[in-house]
């Protein structure tokens, strides 16, 4: 019989076996590294019952830190479904076994010894999966034979960090421990943040390439179905709304109301939206076509009208400004140049934000017009080694001479500037320069990277912490972002404190 099984088919599966008296037993897990210690908890768990069914943790939810997991699921399942002891393997379609068991209903669910004390579980998944096992009468129960780390083997025996990356980790281990990182991030949870910035719909469309038209020369492709996220200002709120208490957002909308519902339904909860419409615009949607097999981006259509809002329109932004600046602990100005950000209101935030951090960004309708000069003394700038050169119009100077160029022009007290996949470095006058390297390794869509690190890098810096501790932070989360297209994926902090926990032992 088959073992490698969908987890439908698997359902069905069991109702029969159990029919037959069989007891089910279900293990759940990454099992990147197949070791001893996996064949000892699969032996411990089949004395149970009759049938071991291992389920798989799908790669997008492998939260191992960069690099991680080594091998993908199908090649876990594989390794897996060749042990005589396990009968069948399925891979998970969520992050925790909790839909899993709700599914098959077994009778034991059995993990290891690690997970015996729930405050070892820093996601806090294993409640809520002994939760689900007992709802269906079912036991769960925990191995005592030897374990080994997947994660230690790896380390010790794999090379997944550069020379950079390790040197760097290797200093911030030795300044702080796992604890005081995570009491870093728990410092932000009872704050509320203001993001002002565009809202942008992303649209990614895959194609199939047809070939040349018959009587023109041109390429034709067949447009299949396509994704739609939500973007710009939107995407900076879902990355950090799981880290703090409450994030607002001011933007505008098109003149019709496009897309409001959809950008209502795809923010988080704590995520509260203040919109008014710009007169002869239209929501701001860029759509990407792309190639449906290599990934690859063929053509973009931007639909924008990147005028400034008209003063009727500045006096309702305003008028929102003034009830936002007294609930809020930060402002977050992310200005993609699209029309949004007058002189007026940029003066009217510089003068009355509590702590002010701010991004510009260059783009084919803005480049030549759009700088981050406009801004003075604020608290936190951010900015990309391109989008600076430009800024400065210099193509060979030593990027920490143009860091501190910025840092003096817009007055800043702390300023990063991202350098794709050559990391980030951050300058204060205090501390010096610190550089981070990037640690992002499997990249489907750039789109996105450099919001997620300067979102995490303002957040940071806000509550002031320290600079390798932000760019680590802001690093780790702008690797997670590039590996799913476009912002179909937010951070969560329990991801990013399973990543850091990796990452420390």
């Amino acid at each position: 019989m088959k073992k490698n099984i969908d987890l439908e088919d698997l359902s069905e599966l069991v109702k029969k076996l159990k029919n037959q008296g069989n007891r089910i037993v279900l293990c759940h897990g990454v099992f990147d590294l197949m070791h001893l210690g996996h064949i000892k908890y699969f032996k411990e768990a089949r004395s149970y019952g009759e049938i071991l069914i291992v389920t798989i943790t799908p790669d997008e939810f492998v939260r191992r830190g960069p690099g991680r997991p080594i091998f993908n699921s199908e090649q876990r399942a594989e390794a897996i479904a060749s042990l005589e002891i396990v009968d069948f393997v399925s891979i998970n379609k969520w992050d925790t076994a909790v839909n899993t068991i709700n599914l098959i209903k077994p009778d034991f669910y059995v993990k290891g010894p690690d997970y015996k004390n729930h405050l070892n579980d820093v996601t806090g998944k294993i409640i809520l999966e002994q939760k689900a096992i007992e709802e269906h009468n079912g036991e769960i129960k925990f191995t005592s034979s030897e374990t080994f780390s997947s994660t230690k083997l790896i380390k010790n025996n794999f090379s997944l960090f550069t020379k950079k990356q390790k040197h760097f980790l290797d200093n911030i281990k030795n300044k702080y421990s796992f604890k005081e990182i995570k009491s870093f991030m728990d410092m932000l949870m009872p704050k509320k943040v203001l993001i002002v910035g565009e809202a942008i719909i992303d649209e990614y469309i895959p194609c199939n390439t047809l070939g040349k038209a018959g009587k023109d020369p041109i390429m034709t492709l067949k447009k299949l179905t396509g994704e739609k996220y939500a973007g710009g200002s939107l995407a900076i709120a879902n990355h950090i709304s799981d880290f703090v208490e409450e994030v607002n957002v001011i933007s505008y909308i098109g003149q019709k109301d496009t897309f409001k519902d959809f950008m209502f339904k795809n923010v988080k909860k704590n995520v509260n939206l203040h919109f008014f419409n710009k007169s002869n615009s239209p929501t701001i949607h860029k759509l990407r076509y792309l190639d449906r097999n290599a990934k690859s981006k063929i053509i973009g259509i931007y639909d924008i009208n990147d005028d400034i809002i008209q003063p009727n329109e500045e006096k309702i932004f305003e008028n929102i400004l003034k009830e936002q600046n007294s609930i809020n602990d930060s402002v977050i100005v992310a200005d993609y140049g699209h029309g949004l950000l007058s002189e007026k209101i940029i003066n009217y935030i510089i003068e009355n934000a509590k702590h002010l951090s701010v991004n510009t960004q260059l783009n084919s309708a803005n480049y030549g017009f759009h700088t981050i000069s406009k801004y003075k003394r604020i608290q936190y700038a951010c900015m990309h080694e391109g989008e600076l050169r430009h800024d400065f119009r210099s193509r060979s100077r030593k990027i920490e001479d143009l860091a501190i160029d910025l840092y003096k022009r817009v007055n800043a007290e702390t300023v990063t500037v991202t350098r794709g996949d050559r990391g980030a470095l951050c300058y204060d006058s205090i501390n010096g320069f610190e550089n981070c390297p990037a640690f992002a390794n499997k990249i489907i869509d750039k789109v996105g990277a450099g919001d997620t690190l300067f979102s995490f890098t303002a957040l940071s810096n806000s509550v002031e912490m320290p600079n390798d501790i932000s760019l680590l932070l802001g690093s780790l989360a702008a690797s997670e972002t590039v590996a799913s297209l476009g912002n179909s994926r937010s951070i969560s902090k329990v991801s990013l404190i399973k990543t850091l926990e990796t990452i420390f032992k």
